[in-house]
């Protein structure tokens, strides 16, 4: 499959957010406007979040309406139902998902 350039990039900032935090997963998604945003999980005994979930919180939080896209770098199985329904509900159809080298699975 080849991807948008645009779509490679959030692929990368999603590892690259992954990497830096040490984190199981790593997220970015790209606005309406085409700013991205990227993330990782949250693990606290208070509060827990996917990385998916904190990147569109960002997005949301920032002013975006929409999502042209959304890409999750996991070693794991793969996105949450909860995370195919946050990126959904902004408009974007199919959640792209990534090994952590990079390799697109979906």
């Amino acid at each position: 499959m080849t991807l948008d350039p645009e779509d490679s990039k959030i692929i990368t900032l999603a590892r690259a957010a992954r990497a830096r935090n040490g984190s199981a997963e790593g997220a970015a998604v790209r606005d309406e406007t085409g700013r991205t945003y990227s993330a990782t999980d949250v693990a606290l005994t208070s509060l827990t979040l996917s990385a998916v979930q904190v990147a569109v919180a960002m997005a949301v939080s920032s002013g975006a309406r929409s999502l042209e896209a959304a890409a999750l770098v996991t070693q794991d199985a793969g996105p949450s139902a909860a995370d195919q329904e946050v990126v959904r509900e902004l408009g974007v159809k199919a959640l792209l998902v990534a090994d952590p080298d990079g390799t697109l699975r979906s």
